[in-house]
C-alpha cells in the first residue's frame, strides 16, 4: 500500500502537537485512529518516526527528515488546489495576511474595493508579524501576504505596491522645537533616550533603528508598545518620539490630536510596501490584480 495524503496529515498534526491526543483532536478524528495511520506510516517506510513517552512525543532523527518531506508534499498539494482555485482571478476563496502596522489603515479602503470588484469573493485575513506571515505563506495557510520588502527569502515572488514615508511624531511643544532649530533634521540625528519604539519582533522597529543606525540596546526607554496607536497616545503626551508611517498619518493624527509630526530633511527614510506570495502558487493573474488592488489603496492614503 502506498503513503497516503491522510496519513503525512496526520504525521505533521502530530509533529506539531507532540501528543497523540492533541494531535487527533487538531484534525478531527479519535486517538487510537490517528495512532493507527501513524503506525502504518512507518510500517510503509520501514522505520520510526516518533518516540513515543508517556506525556510527549519526539521526532526521531528520521522523523525529522519524513517531516520535511511531507511539509514538502501538502505544500504543493495547496499549490495544485490554490492553481485551480484561483485560476479565473481573483474569485472563491482567498487568504491573505498583512503586517499590523499596515493593516489597521490599508485593510478598510482595500477591503470595499475588492468587494466592489467581485461580489462572491470570499476573502480571509489575517494579521500578524512578518516572521509568521511568512512561515504560513511556506505552509500554505496563507495565498499571499503585504509585508515591508525585501523579504529576504528565495521561495517568495515580491511585488512592489507603494513606498511609504516615515515621519517623526511627538507632542506638539517636542515637535515645534525641533521644527525651530537650525540644522536639518536628520533619523541618525535623534537622541535614542528619547525614541520610543514597538515591542522586539516588529519589523517598523528593525527599520526605525536601521536609519537611525542605531541598535535596540542604545534606546534607554523600551515600553513593549505592540501598536501604533500606543506609541502615538503616549509621545502625544510627551513620553518621547516615534516613527509614524506616512500610511498611517491622517488616521492617527484624527484619533490623537494632540500629536504633532515632522518631515524629516531629503532623502526622506522609507519602507517599500508589497505582496509576496509563493513562487509554486501560479496561474489565473490573481496576484496582479490583487496587487494592483491593494497598491490603489496604499496610494490614496499618502498625501
Amino acid at each position: 500500500m502506498n503513503i497516503t495524503l491522510k496519513q503525512l496529515t496526520y504525521f505533521i498534526a502530530l509533529a506539531e502537537a507532540r501528543n497523540f491526543g492533541r494531535a487527533a483532536a487538531k484534525v478531527n478524528v479519535t486517538q487510537p485512529a490517528l495512532s493507527v495511520q501513524i503506525r502504518e506510516l512507518e510500517d510503509r517506510l520501514d522505520a520510526v518516526l516518533v518516540e513515543r513517552q508517556p506525556r510527549d512525543v519526539v521526532l526521531t532523527p528520521t522523523g525529522h527528515d519524513v517531516l520535511r518531506h511531507a511539509n514538502r508534499v501538502m505544500t504543493q498539494m495547496t499549490d495544485l488546489t490554490d492553481s485551480a482555485r484561483l485560476r479565473d482571478g481573483l474569485t472563491g476563496r482567498l487568504t491573505l495576511g498583512v503586517i499590523p502596522t499596515v493593516a489597521p489603515y490599508l485593510l478598510p479602503v482595500a477591503l470595499p474595493m475588492l468587494r466592489a470588484k467581485n461580489l462572491t469573493l470570499d476573502l480571509r485575513v489575517r494579521e500578524s508579524r512578518t516572521d509568521r506571515l511568512i512561515e504560513e505563506l511556506n505552509n500554505g495557510t496563507l495565498d499571499a501576504a503585504v509585508i515591508a520588502l525585501p523579504s529576504g527569502v528565495p521561495t517568495l515572488v515580491e511585488q512592489v505596491l507603494f513606498t511609504d514615508r516615515f515621519l517623526l511624531a511627538g507632542s506638539k511643544t517636542q515637535i515645534s522645537t525641533l521644527a525651530a532649530a537650525p540644522d536639518e533634521l536628520r533619523p541618525t540625528t535623534l537622541d535614542p533616550d528619547r525614541l520610543l519604539l514597538l515591542e522586539e519582533g516588529h519589523c517598523l522597529s528593525d527599520q526605525a533603528l536601521e536609519v537611525c543606525a542605531m541598535e535596540r540596546a542604545q534606546t534607554r526607554v523600551d515600553l513593549s508598545a505592540s501598536s501604533l496607536a500606543t506609541l502615538c497616545r503616549l509621545v502625544a503626551e510627551g513620553f518621547g518620539l516615534t516613527f509614524l508611517p506616512e500610511i498611517a498619518l491622517a488616521s492617527e493624527c484624527k484619533a490623537v490630536p494632540d500629536m504633532a509630526t515632522l518631515r524629516f530633511s531629503e532623502p526622506q527614510p522609507s519602507r517599500r510596501i508589497g505582496l509576496v506570495r509563493r513562487k509554486s502558487n501560479t496561474g489565473g493573474g490573481w496576484f496582479e490584480e490583487l496587487a494592483d488592488t491593494l497598491s490603489c489603496a496604499g496610494k490614496s492614503l499618502l498625501p
